[in-house]
């Protein structure tokens, strides 16, 4: 079984990307890792160069900064690093730079590529996701987080990326059928410096909006306001060990009271609901689970 991990990246230095965290969880389950460096602001090139495995395979690009309608170019830089697989690849294992795998996954997940292998009606893995928020020690426990995503495709010609990047379909649309894991990615775009936090915000939502839209939603501040947001829950397991260093680094405090939920009577009934049935009424799949 031959796998290939694959990611993009841009300005992960300025914007404090733990992209390095990122391509080393994912790497003991891959023979190749391809890594789209953008053209950067900072020291990204040599960020990635500096991890120093044969494994990884650098192919540099230029972002269109023109796409900025739904995050286009994300999907578009996405396209170019799964383009530069090894035919030879039976699965391909994509990351985003705020993403890390836990290693207590790995044997799941490599089990779960062989099993399917060559059970083609199985055309991608579908992970579950722990998205935190504020500090390591909080997790979004909300329906404004997405629970899972497709994280591991096969080689087809006619698989692309899909609107932002999230996740993936076949060219004429179909979406991919897939099986549901258990294994956990850790998503951790939300835990950053309140100025880190903030930069990215301002830079980040330029992928999706106009000058315009800018100017009336992102505020002009120094630092992320992270009291804003509506629920969390207090993550009582353990971190990847490749981020226990970033961890040990943080230099900032955040604390809130978890019990304290931010929600109108609807969304009391519907996270009710949810956490007695694990249904979640109107939930978005980019994907049909076998």
């Amino acid at each position: 079984m031959f796998v290939s991990g694959f990611t993009i990246v841009r300005n992960a230095v300025k914007y404090d990307y733990p992209i390095v965290e990122a391509i080393t969880s994912v790497l003991p389950l891959c023979d190749e890792f391809i890594v789209a460096v953008g053209n950067s602001e900072d020291e990204t090139l040599a960020l990635i160069q500096n991890i120093s495995d044969p494994r990884i395979k650098i192919i540099q690009t230029v972002w269109d900064d023109t796409l900025r309608e739904g995050g286009r170019v994300l999907a578009d830089e996405t396209n170019k690093a799964y383009a530069a697989i090894s035919p030879q690849a039976d699965w391909c294992f994509y990351i985003q730079g705020d993403e890390v795998i836990h290693e207590n996954s790995y044997a799941e997940l490599k089990q779960a590529m062989l099993d399917y292998k060559d059970d083609n009606r199985v055309e991608g893995l579908c992970l579950r996701y722990r998205h935190f928020y504020g500090s390591y020690d909080y997790v979004g426990d909300s329906r404004k987080w997405y629970r899972r995503e497709v994280r591991i495709i096969r080689r087809y010609d006619g698989i692309t990326s899909y609107r932002d990047a999230q996740g993936f379909r076949f060219k004429d649309g179909r979406k991919l059928k897939v099986k549901l894991l258990n294994a956990y990615v850790h998503h951790y775009g939300w835990v950053k410096p309140p100025e880190a936090q903030q930069a990215k915000q301002q830079s980040f939502h330029k992928m999706w909006h106009d000058d315009q839209w800018m100017k009336e939603n992102i505020p002009a501040v120094d630092a992320f306001d992270y009291s804003q947001i509506d629920s969390l829950a207090l993550f009582t397991g353990t971190h990847p060990a490749v981020m226990l260093t970033r961890i040990g680094r943080m230099n900032w405090k955040f604390s809130i009271d978890p019990t304290q939920k931010k929600w109108g009577v609807k969304m009391r009934f519907l996270m009710w609901l949810e956490k007695k049935w694990g249904w979640r009424i109107g939930e978005y799949k980019n994907y049909v689970k076998l």
